[in-house]
């Protein structure tokens, strides 16, 4: 795929050892880097949706899944930038290779972009897909599949299925994983924006962990 070269050639031409190594520092050195600092990124994405057109076409989840399997981490954050750019043409059909993503190079930076942007979504589109997918997600195994669902109606605001949200708290309430913990307190926080009282309430009578009540209570 042509665009895949154009990227790739792009970034390498614009890579910074020094910075790679802070950077694979921060994130615990669970990826490689290039060395790229996100002004930059977004600057040669510009460039690059510029001279291929790539925006102006259908979206192109191939494309996607080619620039995710690249190695250096700069080149997810490529990918989610082009969803992010392309959030309107995403579609339910989309979905099972969103969950692949979640799933694939998992860490917070990518799994919380694709659930409160993409999942969220597809979701607000396609309300079915939370007892068709979304529900099994909460209720599994896999740590990034259920931090996902936690916080897919991030910015739903008003829209916001509170009950559901509550739900994927309370069963996801006695997990030890960090980023469950700060999840469920992510998403009752940015609710509690909308609906101080409901969140207070939610908190005062559900066994949350200390990380989550911390985090939910924020703004109430």
């Amino acid at each position: 795929m042509k665009e895949i070269l154009i990227l790739t050639k792009l970034f390498r031409a614009n890579g910074n050892r020094e910075n790679a190594y802070y950077m694979e520092k921060y994130m615990r050195n669970q990826f490689p880097f290039l060395g790229i600092k996100t002004p930059l990124r977004r600057e040669l994405m510009k460039q690059f949706f510029e001279e291929t057109g790539l925006l102006k076409q259908p979206y192109n989840e191939e494309f996607v899944e080619e620039v995710w399997a690249l190695p250096e981490r700069e080149f997810q954050a490529a990918a989610l930038d082009y969803m992010e750019k392309s959030l309107k043409k995403l579609e339910k059909r989309h979905l099972p290779g969103i969950e692949k993503l979640i799933t694939t190079k998992s860490w917070w930076d990518t799994v919380d972009v694709l659930g409160p942007k993409a999942v969220g979504k597809i979701a607000a589109d396609h309300p079915e897909v939370i007892k068709e997918t979304i529900d099994n997600w909460a209720y599994g195994d896999d740590l990034w599949l259920r931090r996902a669902a936690i916080l897919f109606q991030l910015k739903y605001k008003k829209n916001t299925n509170e009950e559901l949200l509550y739900r994927y708290c309370k069963e996801n309430a006695d997990s030890k994983e960090f980023f469950i913990q700060k999840g469920i307190g992510w998403a009752l926080r940015e609710y509690s924006k909308t609906n101080p009282s409901s969140v207070k309430n939610f908190i005062d009578r559900t066994s949350l962990s200390k990380l989550s009540i911390r985090e939910g209570s924020k703004y109430i």
